[in-house]
């Protein structure tokens, strides 16, 4: 498996699903899996397949693909970035969305990760090609793709016009570590029935409109995470919005957030876009009614059992989080989350997947 150069230095939500699904992987039998990043120097000739990730990043996947020769799966996480830009704190994002496409923009900020030495650059060629002819190559080359929802794989294929075997893979929480309890924790009283948002800080998850949608409100909101690499103007703007019931937390690990999200009463993800959203199922599963964004792939995971707002009102974020509430908990969701959507199902999944390509 082969990710971005800073997947474990900067976590987020890609790198859950790396860790998740190559830990689970290697319970199973006939299978052997090690976790790179795109940083190190890789003897490819020890495996038999690649499992790439994060298709919105050829400039690290391009070079992978031609040094090791090798067959390969990509997991896409395909995030529509438009809407972000559109509204992005930045002035100077916000004029490049408007004269820019989507991939011009991406082509961009990954040039600048790169000068900025956040980003590795696996081949030169990315620089002439671009992001969207790079991006199509990536896909073309593809022996099969994993997206996380068959909703993703459409935009994706509408998108760029491309038409690829597929398998839908799903996102999953990790049933060993979140196990849901009635019992109270005193010393996380401060999270008793409290509205919560965890996850990077940074403009994608759109902590700025939730900020001021309960700023001054009678609900107690605690935002746990710590601000993204390219994102600490926007944690200060953030932090200087907030009001007396707004408290910020820095990153906390998974055991410790399965006790937060069992003493809270809704947990609210108001981004700019989502392809699952693994917080919001993850709080589900503890105990949370969830609250999340009417832009993506989400309601394919949560149907009638969330929330939904529009990340560009803050009175449609208030008035979400006010109906969830005052709802009674969602079993109906706790319950299909175990049914379907564990890093075990998700790992058996993606065994299958890997034999599908090596019997090719």
């Amino acid at each position: 498996m082969i990710s971005r150069a800073n997947l474990f230095t900067h976590p987020g939500g890609d790198s859950i699903q790396v860790q998740k699904t190559a830990e689970y992987l290697n319970r199973l039998e006939g299978v052997s899996v090690d976790m790179k990043t795109v940083a190190e120097d890789i003897d490819y000739s020890q495996y038999d397949l690649l499992h790439l990730f994060n298709i919105s990043r050829p400039a690290d996947l391009l070079g992978v693909i031609k040094k090791a020769q090798l067959p390969y799966v990509l997991s896409t996480i395909f995030i529509d970035y438009s809407e972000t830009e559109k509204n992005h704190p930045s002035k100077l994002r916000r004029f490049l969305s408007s004269v820019c496409t989507t991939d011009q923009l991406e082509y961009v900020k990954t040039m600048a990760r790169i000068m900025k030495g956040q980003d590795k650059l696996t081949a030169t060629s990315y620089v002439f090609r671009g992001q969207k002819k790079s991006l199509i190559r990536v896909l073309k080359g593809a022996a099969l793709l994993l997206p996380n929802s068959e909703s993703e794989y459409q935009r994706l294929s509408q998108t760029y016009g491309i038409q690829k075997d597929y398998k839908v893979i799903p996102n999953a929480i990790d049933v060993e570590v979140f196990k849901p309890t009635s019992e109270e924790n005193d010393a996380l009283s401060q999270y008793k029935d409290a509205v919560i948002c965890v996850g990077q800080i940074t403009p994608v998850k759109n902590q700025w409109n939730l900020i001021k949608a309960l700023n001054g409100t009678s609900y107690q909101l605690f935002i746990i995470g710590k601000p993204a690499s390219n994102s600490e103007a926007y944690f200060k703007k953030c932090m200087d919005l907030a009001k007396s019931n707004v408290t910020f937390v820095p990153f906390v690990e998974q055991k410790n957030l399965a006790k937060v999200y069992a003493m809270a009463k809704v947990h609210a993800l108001p981004s700019w876009f989502e392809t699952t959203g693994l917080v919001s199922l993850e709080a589900s599963y503890m105990g949370c009614n969830i609250v999340v964004t009417d832009k993506g792939d989400q309601k394919e995971y949560f149907g009638n059992d969330a929330w939904y707002c529009d990340p560009n009102d803050p009175q449609s974020i208030l008035k979400a989080i006010h109906k969830a509430y005052e709802a009674p908990f969602k079993e109906s969701l706790q319950r299909r989350i175990k049914e379907k959507y564990t890093w075990q199902k998700t790992a058996e999944a993606t065994l299958k997947a890997y034999q599908k390509v090596l019997k090719k």
